[in-house]
């Protein structure tokens, strides 16, 4: 077993940084599946091989969808399992990777910062350990205050002991934006516990979860250092996640106070919290504040599927085309109408490699959520469309809600939703040049034609 460890190892330094990244994520989810197949994860059988396979791949993409129970399916030690397989997928494996090879005294391979940097879209090659450390040390940071936080506040209802592993649990799935949680099914929860408190605190976690590690390790150094500026990278996602924070909040707030929605009866404070909540956690989270998330109206559905496909930032604990991709087709179309050939903001232009970059993130997300919707409905007969589509965006946002089909999905279904999760997490690009590594470059150019728009 070593022998074959250390000739993947040998052989994947050789390998292009997509392809190590994408067969890196499959590893990982085949050895996780192996182990929730133990006899002692199950609290009455062992997981069945497709319900460890999409548990596993679920948990490792930081998406929520399940289709046990973990609350009440899995022991303690499961439980222990699904928490360890969040935290690394929500770091990220490569990360990991940084943390072992620290701890048994070995450097890091020129191979290794590369892969580091292209899985965190960053571009200094040489600040990527430093880096790493900076934000491990933030990301267990915040997790511990979330899990003081929510033990505190929950200490009355479930007790000292018991409180401790539920707040830890609950404040690393929301920081890692993954959506599990242990409450469903037990007498008296729908989900989390959705007072006011407990609310802020998650949110907040979910929130800067969502901005990803670029972001959170510039705003570190800004605080550091006050007369450094924030980068445009940073700027636009802090501006682009506020915006699509408020315009969620008011949608939701305006579809569902309406006379006999699922907020109408609640005082106008609380509807505002739950619909902020809701509308943070609706892009990656899956978390729900809704007691009746299924009684959603129809229009609170699509604000949803539009801010799942949306997502976080890039390198974050979430999926979805990104902000980024978002606010450049935005800017691109802005300049567009304003017939000019670049867009701008702040000072700055953007280059025809990012538009492109943009454009190419957004038609392949299209093409491969329609062509998993229609192999979902081609093989579920009688499956409703609206229950399927927002079940597969869900996936490729990594995001976890749910309209309660997930449990319906055969084996066949929950591969597909399985394969739409792991091209989430990876996203778009990492998957296209990981394949287009294994084609020849051809040094080929042909006459430029026009074709009518």
């Amino acid at each position: 077993m070593l022998t074959h460890l250390k000739r993947y190892i040998f052989f994947s330094r050789r390998m292009p940084t997509p392809i190590r990244l994408a067969s890196g994520l499959s590893l990982m989810v085949f050895v996780s599946t192996l182990i929730l197949m133990l006899p002692w994860v199950g609290v009455q059988r062992p997981l069945l091989l497709n319900e460890a396979f999409f548990t596993a791949i679920s948990a490792l993409t930081v998406t929520g969808l399940t289709i046990i129970n973990p609350g009440s399916d899995l022991s303690l030690f499961g439980q222990i399992v699904l928490l360890t397989l969040i935290q690394v997928g929500g770091v990220g494996y490569m990360v990991v990777s940084v943390i072992v090879f620290r701890l048994i005294g070995r450097s890091i391979s020129f191979a290794d910062r590369l892969a580091l940097r292209d899985s965190f879209d960053l571009l200094d090659l040489n600040a990527i350990v430093e880096l790493t450390r900076r934000v491990l040390i933030a990301v267990f940071s915040l997790e511990f205050i979330g899990t003081v936080l929510l033990w505190l506040h929950w200490r009355p209802l479930l007790g000292d002991t018991r409180a401790v592993f539920y707040a830890l649990f609950h404040a690393v799935s929301a920081f890692c934006n993954a959506g599990f949680d242990l409450f469903s099914g037990t007498p008296g929860f729908y989900g989390i516990p959705n007072d006011n408190y407990s609310l802020v605190v998650i949110g907040f976690l979910i929130f800067v979860g969502g901005l990803g590690i670029p972001v959170v390790a510039d705003i570190l150094i800004w605080f550091r250092h006050r007369r450094r500026h924030l980068s445009l990278h940073s700027r636009l996602t802090l501006i682009a996640t506020a915006f699509l924070v408020i315009l969620g909040a008011a949608g939701l707030f305006m579809a569902e106070t309406r006379p006999g929605a699922t907020l109408a009866s609640l005082p106008a404070p609380r509807a505002l919290v739950i619909s902020t909540f809701q509308s943070i956690s609706a892009r990656t989270a899956g978390f729900s504040a809704i007691d009746n998330f299924y009684d959603l109206s129809p229009s609170s559905q699509l604000l949803k599927i539009a801010l799942m496909f949306i997502g976080t930032a890039p390198a974050s604990m979430g999926g979805g085309i990104t902000t980024s991709t978002f606010v450049v087709l935005l800017l691109a179309l802005w300049a567009f109408a304003r017939g000019r050939e670049t867009p701008h903001i702040f000072g700055r232009s953007l280059g025809q490699a990012t538009l492109r970059r943009a454009s190419a993130v957004l038609t392949i997300s299209l093409l491969m959520v329609v062509a998993a919707i229609w192999l979902l409905l081609i093989t579920h007969p009688g499956a409703p469309l609206d229950l399927v589509a927002f079940e597969v965006i869900s996936a490729f946002a990594t995001c976890g809600l749910s309209l309660g089909y997930t449990s319906g999905l055969s084996i066949f279904g929950q591969v597909i939703v399985g394969l739409v999760m792991f091209w989430g997490r990876l996203g778009a690009l990492t998957i296209i040049l990981a394949l287009a590594q294994l084609a020849p470059p051809r040094l080929v150019a042909y006459p430029e034609a026009q074709i009518l728009m």
